[in-house]
């Protein structure tokens, strides 16, 4: 189902601050742009938009390097600069992307973006339904649930605080629209609670109604960030694009140095795997049943080496509860949303350390607290340890020199 055409008014400016990409912000900054005479020149060179422009490259930097988007705090929106700030940055960082021509690079930001809005709408019950109405046609509260919550007095007692939880209900029609792009059995169709067009985010332990709204309206804030910077990528002038050079050249070298430490994992042999993942490994072909945190770490070294995600399942095939369908399903899930493996220190801890101090010269290493170290210091010093190259000659070793003319 489309996204409505005539979404709800928005009238505080801090909101408007905090979600820059609103629709209903367009005008807003159109017309902050023309109080404080904010033009495009200013925009990339002057001096007034100085902090916009720092906290776009923050924004940018995010984007690349954060696995959790573009970081919640920025300035202080309660005051006109604060929301000046937070606005132009996004002005500005949207620009950066256009004139990287790049799809996939403003897919990256567009996610990054919409990964910080989720955060700020979990939080956020006083705008969240009229955030909702803007990206989802039928979407509204069920009821509202009194739960009581243990917390500390002031006088060091614990006493029982009601806490408020809106239960939301969201129309079938977007939710079967935006639930393909989210991984994990709670979206899918057959496991809700649908009834009479209705989709009702039931309350869990510790997933709230209210984040799941948050999660949906992630994918729509995401695709609406995406196609909007798409559009305007075709307006992007050659000077423009000459003059954001130094913003987009630091993004790229960021994207650059990203893939050349996964290309440098990605050539690992298997010879380089840390003995924990090796153990994992030959755990499960004898059909040991592996705990829960070795399996994701196995499934997290897997992806960030870049195993394909078939011989990925293909480790799990020997474990006694395989099944093909749930492994992949998974499977994909980890490598969808990139988890980091686990450090030496939790993998002791949960008992997935095979090794004790003696039996590994790397891994008694003082600086070794992450298998990831144990890959590139297996490579280093194959590197270092490798016969050099014979130098070429003029001619092959077992020719016969041809006779000198007399």
């Amino acid at each position: 189902m489309p996204v409505p055409t005539s979404p709800p008014e928005v009238v505080d400016e801090v909101t408007l601050a905090r979600y820059p990409f609103l629709p209903q912000a367009t005008s807003w900054i159109r017309t902050m742009a023309v109080t404080h005479n904010i033009d495009l020149n200013e925009l990339l060179d002057g001096p007034w938009m100085e902090k916009a422009r720092q906290r776009a490259r923050i924004r940018l930097i995010d984007s690349v390097q954060s696995k959790d988007g573009v970081q919640v705090i920025g300035g202080d929106i309660h005051t006109e600069e604060g929301r000046l700030v937070e606005a132009f940055s996004f002005y500005y960082a949207r620009l950066v992307m256009c004139a990287s021509e790049d799809e996939r690079l403003i897919a990256r930001w567009a996610q990054a973006e919409a990964a910080r809005a989720e955060q700020l709408l979990i939080q956020d019950s006083v705008n969240l339904e009229t955030i909702a109405r803007t990206y989802v046609t039928e979407i509204e509260p069920v009821s509202d649930l009194t739960t009581g919550v243990r917390a500390s007095s002031s006088m060091g007692m614990r006493e029982l605080r009601q806490q408020r939880s809106t239960v939301w209900r969201i129309g079938l029609a977007d939710f079967v629209e935006i639930c393909p792009r989210i991984t994990g059995q709670r979206w899918r169709l057959p496991n809700v609670d649908v009834e009479a067009g209705w989709v009702k985010l039931h309350d869990e332990r510790q997933y709230a109604s209210s984040a799941k709204l948050a999660r949906l309206l992630r994918e729509r804030i995401k695709s609406g960030i995406e196609a909007d910077a798409l559009e305007k990528m075709s307006e992007v002038t050659t000077d423009l694009a000459v003059r954001l050079a130094e913003p987009l050249g630091m993004v790229r070298n960021l994207m650059a140095n990203k893939a050349s430490e996964a290309i440098a994992l990605v050539g690992a042999e298997e010879s380089d795997w840390p003995p924990c993942m090796q153990k994992i490994i030959a755990d499960l072909s004898s059909g040991v049943n592996v705990n829960h945190f070795g399996r994701l770490f196995l499934a997290s070294m897997a992806a960030t080496l870049a195993l394909p995600q078939e011989a990925c399942v293909g480790f799990f095939r020997g474990a006694p509860d395989f099944s093909e369908a749930t492994t992949s399903y998974q499977v994909q899930h980890v490598y969808q949303h990139e988890y980091t493996p686990a450090g030496c220190g939790k993998l002791k801890v949960n008992h997935n350390c095979p090794v004790l101090p003696g039996d590994n010269r790397t891994c008694d290493q003082s600086w070794m607290d992450h298998p990831l170290k144990y890959i590139r210091a297996t490579q280093r010093w194959r590197r270092l340890t490798a016969p050099a190259e014979p130098k070429p000659t003029d001619s092959a070793p077992d020719e016969t020199p041809s006779p000198s003319p007399p």
